[in-house]
């Protein structure tokens, strides 16, 4: 035998379903909205990001592991490109085949598509211009300008191997062997427009173009008479050079000059002891120049994946260092290229409230959303009063479509008078609907109109058993 449902659930479930039956279409309407919204302003970002970074051992290496440490957390894969430095990195840019990548300020005159591809998510930190030499290469250079000045005091080219010798110009170079690195790095196009400034011709240094770890390694073991960086000052290599006896580091006694000059540079300083307390390196302050690095990325790039990547710049840069005060960077100074509008907020006012209580993936959906669900919103409010009359009449209707076959047998009750056998089947048919009307279900709100239609049926019989 089978069980039958009890009413209470039945009269809920066809309540449930008449109001699903009303009010279907409007949520449909909404529901196609809201994808329509979704598919249109793709509110979530893509799971991978391309971060074109720099040589191996570099400070732009660094700061890429620790970018795709910071997304991962996000669940943002970050895939690193190594490169030979910013100018190669910002060829990738161009080309499209990187996502975002450092870039050195002063590594190339940007074109007006170059602005309209590409954006800046912030200056992170300043690459000071390193530029280390050998102190055996100083007293020769001092030796030599000694003898230009007085030929018979002592033999050009004979150094005193006890005189403190140091470089704090660029026209100190001239006949030395000096690495440059590589045209990818950024360093020589920087280093070209400085010897132009001091009217240096570069035929008159020895010039190679090694990568920085070979370059090291060959000024090491006196190959090389200096070797330039531009880096910042986590770079091991720049670490391991400002603690190796018998280098020294240039001294841009000019610094606030080639400020004025060039203004993607700031003139910047190396404080006495930074390096080594308790051994006071360096043993004076030195003055330097210092482009500023910027992570650019393609305008294409997901908006959410610039926040990201800008919030991660926020906690990753944020902290005081050798040439910065803490939270001084990121900021929107010295930029070559328009700020992203998420770079901008980021920098502004750093992590969303929203994203601050909720996952990430939750509060950037609203984020991104909750202007297009208020329009919807506002839409559908005054579309949503049709849903209760709908509803009603969905409801009544079940009632009301047996009125119809109930007047035309009262009419025909009139009418037949007292031919028995026509009341008869009037009779029956009578009885028929209120059978069926007995079955009617609706909500106890409607049970009035239910129990008026019963009661018109009796009081139509009553008239018929009168005849």
């Amino acid at each position: 035998m089978v069980q039958r449902m009890p009413k209470t659930i039945r009269y809920t479930l066809l309540s449930l379903r008449d109001l699903w039956v009303s009010a279907g279409p409007f949520i449909l309407l909404a529901v196609a909205l809201l994808a329509l919204a979704y598919w249109w302003l793709d509110p979530n970002p893509p799971k991978r990001v391309t971060l074109a970074t720099g040589p191996a051992q570099s400070a732009y290496e660094e700061f890429g592991k620790r970018y795709a440490k910071a997304l991962a957390v996000e669940g943002i894969e970050v895939v690193l490109k190594p490169s030979e430095g910013s100018a190669a990195n910002l060829q990738l840019l161009r080309e499209g085949k990187v996502d975002v990548g450092f870039v050195q300020g002063g590594t190339s005159d940007y074109t007006d598509q170059d602005e309209e591809d590409l954006a800046s998510l912030g200056s992170l930190f300043v690459e000071p211009l390193w530029l280390f030499y050998r102190e055996d290469a100083a007293r020769k250079v001092a030796a030599a300008a000694r003898a230009a000045k007085a030929p018979g005091a002592r033999a050009a080219g004979k150094a005193d191997p006890a005189e403190d010798a140091s470089l704090s110009a660029l026209t100190q170079l001239q006949g030395l062997r000096v690495n440059l690195g590589t045209p990818g790095s950024g360093v020589p196009s920087l280093m070209g427009k400085l010897l132009e400034s001091n009217r240096i011709d570069p035929a008159t240094l020895k010039i190679s173009r090694l990568e920085q770890t070979p370059a090291t390694v060959a000024f090491l073991g006196g190959e090389l008479d200096a070797i330039v960086f531009a880096s910042a000052p986590e770079s091991l290599m720049v670490q391991m050079l400002l603690q190796t006896p018998g280098v020294k580091l240039m001294n841009f006694s000019q610094s606030e000059a080639y400020s004025r000059r060039f203004a993607f540079l700031t003139p910047t300083r190396l404080p006495r002891g930074v390096v080594d307390l308790a051994a006071n390196i360096p043993p004076d302050d030195v003055q330097l120049v210092a482009p500023t690095t910027s992570l650019i990325t393609r305008t294409g790039t997901h908006p959410a994946l610039q926040q990201l990547l800008a919030q991660a710049g926020n906690d990753i840069h944020g902290g005081a260092g050798w040439f910065k005060s803490a939270r001084e960077f990121p900021n929107r100074d010295n930029s070559e290229l328009p700020i992203a509008k998420e770079a901008e907020r980021a920098i502004k006012n750093g992590t969303p409230v929203l994203q601050r209580y909720l996952p990430f993936w939750v509060a950037n959906l609203v984020e991104r959303m909750w202007l297009v669900m208020g329009i919807i919103i506002a839409v559908m409010l005054p579309l949503s009063r049709i849903i209760p009359p709908l509803y009603a009449f969905r409801v009544r209707s079940r009632i009301f479509r047996w009125y119809g076959q109930l007047r035309d047998i009262e009419t025909r009750v009139d009418s037949s008078g007292d031919n028995s056998s026509t009341n008869k089947a009037l009779l029956e048919e009578l009885n028929k609907l209120e059978s069926r009307a007995e079955k009617i279900t609706v909500p106890l709100s409607y049970t009035d109109e239910l129990y008026a239609l019963r009661a018109n049926i009796h009081l139509v019989r009553k008239k018929l058993l009168r005849l």
